[in-house]
C-alpha cells in the first residue's frame, strides 16, 4: 500500500480538494483507496456528503484505542463512497488528539501501526493533513512514503513554500525517515500573468520534484464540492476532473517506476553475486586468467551495473533547489531570441488583427479539434473550426469581423472553455467566462 500525505501549513491552498478528487480519480482508475481526514475540521465528510450528526466513531477513536487498552479496527469506522474508496472520517474531537497522547510512548506512530494493519487491504491511502505543524501532521508524515505539497499559484503562497518545505525537512529529520516530496501546482489560473510567471518559476526551481499535472482553477469544482461530490461525479466531462484524473494517472506511473527501480536494483544485487561467483571460480582453476580478465570485466560490466544506481530523492535536496534551464519549445521558434517564456506566450498566442481580420492562435498539443463558437456565427462552433499548424499543437484561424465587441469560447473536442491567451473576459449567464475581442 502506498500512503500519500497532503500536507501545506498554509490555508487554503486547495488540500483538501486535492486530498478528495486525487483520491477518487483512482478509485475511478481501479484503485482500492482510502482517504483519511487527519483535520478537525472534517471537511472531507463534507466534501463526500457523510452526515456529521450519523459519525458515531471516527479516526479520533481509533487513534487512541490503543492507549485506553480498547483497541477499535480501522474497518469498524469506515464510509463506504463508491466501490473503490472508503472514506476514514474526523471530528472536532481531533483536535484533542495531542492533549489526550501526552505522556504516551510512540505516540507520532498511531496512525502509522493502525494504516500496517490494513495495507493488504488498499492500494492508496490519501491523508487530509491540518493546515498546521502539529502532532497529526507528525503522525500522517511517519505514516507516509510519499508527500504532495499543493501550492496555490500565488505570490504569497511561493513566498512561504520554502518555509514550508524547511518545516518538512526538520519534521522529516526528527522521525528518522526518507519520504518522496513532490509539488503541485494547484487552483493555477492563467488568465493572470502572475499565476503564469509563478508556474514558470515553480518549474525551473522544482523540475522534476514537480507534478507535470496541474490542477487549474475551475468552478465546476467548488460547485462540485458544495454538493457533496467529487467531481468525477458531480461533472464528469469538466476540466476539473480531466486534470485530477491525469494527476491520479501520474502517481500511478510513477508506482510503478518505483517498482522497477527496485527490480533493478535486486538484478544489480544478483549481477554482483555472479560476478563475485565467476571471480572465485576463476581464482580457484586459472588464477593467471583472473588476472589477465579482470580488467576488461570491470571495464565491461561496471558502468552496466552503475547505470542502475538510483538514488532515492530526499527532502534535502529541496532546501536549496537549483535553476534548471528550461529547454525552448519549438511552437515559439518565431519569438525574439532572448524573449521570456511569458514574453512569447503573449506575443504569438491568443487574437491579434492580421490585416483586415483577427487571427485567433492558441496551443492545444492533445486535441483532435478545436472550433470558436462565439455571437458572431450564432454560437455555432461547427462553422468556425480552427486548424492544427504542423505537429507543435499550435491551432489558428482567421475571421473578418465588423467593428464592436465580440464574445467568443474555444470547443476543444467538444469541451466549451475560455480562451486560455485572452485575458479579456466577461461572464455569462451560466456563471462562468466569455472570451471577448474588440475592434475599434
Amino acid at each position: 500500500m502506498r500512503t500519500i500525505a497532503i500536507v501545506n501549513q498554509k490555508g487554503g491552498c486547495g488540500k483538501t480538494t486535492v486530498s478528495i478528487n486525487l483520491a477518487n480519480a483512482l478509485a475511478e482508475l481501479g484503485k482500492k483507496t482510502l482517504l483519511v481526514d487527519m483535520d478537525p475540521q472534517s471537511h472531507c465528510a463534507v466534501g463526500l456528503a457523510v452526515p456529521e450528526d450519523q459519525i458515531e466513531q471516527s479516526v479520533y477513536d481509533v487513534l487512541i484505542s490503543k492507549s485506553r487498552n480498547e483497541p477499535i479496527r480501522l474497518s469498524e469506522i469506515l464510509w463506504q463512497i463508491n466501490d473503490n474508496l472508503e472514506l476514514a472520517p474526523s471530528t472536532i474531537d481531533l483536535s484533542a488528539f495531542e492533549q489526550q497522547m501526552a505522556g504516551i510512548a510512540n505516540r507520532e506512530c498511531c496512525l502509522r501501526e493502525v494504516l500496517a494493519e490494513n495495507k493488504g487491504d488498499f492500494d492508496f491511502t490519501i491523508i487530509d493533513c491540518p493546515p498546521a505543524v502539529s502532532l497529526l501532521t507528525f503522525n500522517a508524515l511517519r505514516a507516509a512514503s510519499d508527500v504532495i505539497v499543493p501550492v496555490e499559484t500565488g505570490y504569497f503562497s511561493l513566498h512561504g513554500l520554502s518555509k514550508q518545505l524547511e518545516t518538512l525537512n526538520i519534521l522529516c529529520e526528527r522521525c528518522q525517515q526518507q519520504v518522496n516530496v513532490r509539488v503541485l501546482a494547484s487552483m493555477y489560473d492563467i488568465r493572470t500573468k502572475m499565476a503564469r510567471e509563478i508556474l514558470s518559476e515553480l518549474k525551473t526551481l522544482f523540475s522534476d520534484k514537480m507534478f507535470k499535472s496541474i490542477i487549474n482553477f475551475n468552478t465546476k469544482v467548488k460547485e462540485a464540492s458544495s454538493f457533496g461530490q467529487p467531481i468525477g461525479e458531480y461533472d464528469p466531462a469538466s476540466k476539473g476532473q480531466i486534470d485530477f484524473r491525469m494527476l491520479a494517472k501520474e502517481v500511478i506511473e510513477s508506482q510503478v517506476k518505483e517498482q522497477r527501480f527496485q527490480m533493478v536494483n535486486s538484478l544489480a544485487g544478483q549481477l554482483e553475486s555472479i560476478s563475485s561467483s565467476a571471480d572465485e571460480l576463476l581464482q580457484s582453476v586459472k588464477p593467471e586468467i583472473k588476472q589477465m580478465a579482470s580488467p576488461e570485466i570491470r571495464q565491461t560490466v561496471a558502468p552496466e551495473i552503475n547505470k542502475f544506481e538510483i538514488n532515492r530523492p530526499e527532502i534535502k535536496e529541496l532546501e536549496m533547489p537549483k535553476a534548471k534551464e528550461l529547454e525552448p519549445e519549438p511552437e515559439l521558434e518565431l519569438a525574439p531570441v532572448g524573449a521570456t517564456t511569458n514574453e512569447k506566450l503573449s506575443d504569438y498566442y491568443g487574437v491579434n488583427a492580421v490585416d483586415d481580420a483577427i487571427a485567433f492562435v492558441t496551443l492545444y498539443p492533445r486535441a483532435q479539434s478545436v472550433q470558436i463558437a462565439g455571437d458572431f456565427n450564432n454560437w455555432q462552433p461547427e462553422t468556425t473550426p480552427m486548424e492544427k499548424i504542423g505537429s507543435s499543437g499550435v491551432w489558428q484561424t482567421k475571421v473578418k469581423l465588423p467593428t464592436g465587441k465580440h464574445r467568443y469560447r474555444l470547443v476543444v473536442d467538444g469541451q466549451w472553455q475560455q480562451d486560455p491567451y485572452n485575458e479579456t473576459i466577461e461572464m455569462n449567464p451560466f456563471g462562468e467566462y466569455n472570451s471577448v475581442v474588440e475592434l475599434k
